[in-house]
């Protein structure tokens, strides 16, 4: 006579109470403490934040939607190819315990660091432990893809440096194409027009193929998941869309350029039109040629399996105890870890919240001690300030503890030339202050090129300098002075209608550079790299200050150059600390 299986211990919480106790946790600390910067998006939650991104057109990053239905496809067609395994599969592993208690901690590091892309990293990871909690191995596997798919609708800000370039690289060849084939075009920055003024066009941020890359690359890499089971075929697939997109967007501007020649300036518009969409398709067609002929080629072990078989754990027998079954009775830890973790994040990052502001910084203050220190009226006999006011968006959109002093600048001896000095002070908030770029191109502006400079301090601002320093009479600037200011330069172009229905691009310059309370950097990723470190290190939260000069640049780059210097001249040592109390 068989013996009586043993009944397993009851549990002491069922499954579904302790997936719903952590999926709780979560949700609170993602909803209620989610968002690290509020300066912009006015919410804690770091769901709206991300799902904002995606109505933003200014974030360009709708493709968020497809990138979350494709993903949702995905996990519901893995779910179903795995059903057509056989086996026990045990529910609770301690691989989603570890997974969630991590994306915890990874948010965590990004609310510190005000870095909410780093926090959608750790939301991923919560989400991935949760799914293999609920579902076993055979949930964790099928949605392991669908959410590292997810990570190509997170707006990555640095591609539009990226883009850029890749921007001037497709005009650049495009160019040498069309002379090639003996079509007479002329080249200015990001400028293409004829000889005779025939056309004219200006490749904008657009048509360097950032806008649709983080799209086309997902579907390329898609079409690689899809298609192959070796991953570094799958990988391999998804990287084809760098290459094929920089092709595609190489074939949109050359046909640019032969339209506009053969049937005018109407024709080249219609063309680029048109070939916003081709690029997809060239893209996309290449990519799926590729995956035709690996296939072909048996390459990348063909088509994967349609089902996948998940052994049975040992020891999983009929009522024998395994480690996964003292685990699943022992769920009330489970639940209790997570919320323990989740209950720290959301003390630490109240924490993160109280961190006081620095009294530290690297500009002077007038006397309310947010705002900078109010910009001279008069340089000596040669310029006079007007005054710039704050516009009634920028006080709406910016934090309210942001500070700001600005003047525009008339020469007494030219009134056609024209400086513009701001300065912008950061609050507790980093968003403050933003990247120029965004600002620019939303004013109208063309970015031409983008260099480096180093402005001089004035020597005069240091008197035992005085006596050092020689006048270069042809530049009007100091040959030694005391320190440089590393700033960047972005060489752009605005268009204006005439009156009499003209176009007319003016050209000017847009130097700008960021001052903390111990460095001054001349880049937006170098400032957020030592915000980030100040903040995770010290619990400190410094308050950095944006300088923008801005001229017009009829007269050439260099003029420009120097206007922006005898501007410096005069208030560069009444507004900035010097070099050498700030430890620089």
């Amino acid at each position: 006579m068989a013996s009586p299986v043993a009944s397993p211990t009851r549990p002491v919480l069922p499954h579904y109470a302790v997936v719903a106790l952590c999926a709780l946790a979560g949700l609170a600390v993602f909803q209620f403490w989610g968002n690290p910067s509020r300066g912009y998006i006015g919410s804690d939650s770091l769901f709206y934040w991300w799902g904002f991104q995606w109505l933003d057109p200014r974030s360009e990053s709708e493709h968020g939607w497809l990138i979350l239905g494709l993903s949702g496809w995905l996990f519901w067609k893995n779910l179903g190819a795995g059903s057509r395994g056989k086996g026990e599969r045990s529910r609770n592993s301690i691989k989603p315990v570890v997974a969630m208690v991590v994306g915890l901690g990874v948010h965590l590091l990004g609310y510190t660091m005000q870095q909410g892309r780093l926090s959608i990293v750790g939301l991923l990871l919560f989400v991935w432990g949760l799914l293999a909690l609920a579902g076993g191995r055979k949930w964790g596997r099928a949605a392991a893809f669908p959410l590292a798919f997810m990570v190509f609708a997170i707006p990555l800000n640095v591609l539009d440096t990226v883009g850029f370039y890749l921007r001037l690289s497709v005009i650049d060849v495009a160019y040498h194409l069309a002379r090639f084939v003996h079509i007479d075009v002329i080249r200015n920055g990001t400028q293409l027009l004829s000889p005779d003024g025939r056309y004219q066009y200006d490749v904008a941020a657009a048509c360097s193929g950032m806008r649709s890359l983080m799209a086309l690359a997902a579907l390329s890499l898609l079409l690689g998941y899809l298609n192959f089971r070796s991953w570094w075929t799958r990988a391999f697939v998804g990287l084809l869309c760098f290459p094929y997109a920089f092709v595609g967007n190489v074939v949109r501007i050359f046909s640019i350029i032969v339209a506009a020649a053969w049937r005018g300036q109407a024709a080249g518009e219609a063309t680029h039109d048109i070939m916003g969409f081709g690029v997809f398709v060239i893209v996309l067609g290449l990519v799926q040629l590729t995956v035709w002929w690996l296939q072909s080629r048996k390459i990348g072990e063909g088509r994967p399996a349609v089902a996948s078989t998940v052994a049975p754990e040992a020891g999983s027998g009929v009522g024998g105890p395994t480690v996964s079954n003292v685990i699943r009775y022992k769920g009330a830890w489970v639940a209790l870890l997570v919320g323990l973790a989740a209950g720290l994040v959301m003390l630490a990052a109240h924490r993160v919240d109280s961190i006081q502001l620095s009294p530290r910084v690297g500009i002077r203050l007038a006397a309310d001690g947010i705002n900078p220190v109010a910009l001279p009226d008069y340089l000596g006999t040669a310029w006079e300030g007007q005054p710039a006011d704050i516009t009634p968006i920028e006080r709406e959109v910016l934090p309210p503890d942001t500070g700001f002093s600005r003047k525009n600048y008339v020469s007494l001896h030219n009134l056609n030339d024209r400086v513009y000095l701001s300065i912008v002070l950061s609050g507790r908030d980093r968003t403050s202050i933003h990247r120029p770029e965004i600002c620019l191109v939303g004013q109208g502006w063309t970015i031409r090129d983008r260099t480096a400079h180093a402005f001089a301090w004035p020597a005069a601002a240091k008197p035992s300098a005085v006596a050092e320093a020689k006048a270069d009479k042809t530049a009007g600037l100091f040959t030694k002075p005391y320190a440089a200011i590393p700033a960047t330069v972005l060489h752009i172009d605005h268009e204006f209608t005439t009156k009499q229905g003209q176009k007319v691009k003016v050209p000017a310059l847009f130097a700008y550079w960021f001052v903390g309370a111990d460095r001054v950097v001349a880049t937006h990723w170098e400032r957020i790299l030592y915000t980030s470190l100040d903040r995770l290190r010290h619990l400190q939260a410094h308050r950095w200050a944006y300088v923008v000069v801005q001229t017009t640049a009829l007269d050439g780059d260099a003029a420009a150059l120097n206007r922006i210097q005898s501007i410096l001249d005069g208030t560069l040592p009444l507004f900035q600390e010097p070099p050498a109390a700030g430890g620089r």
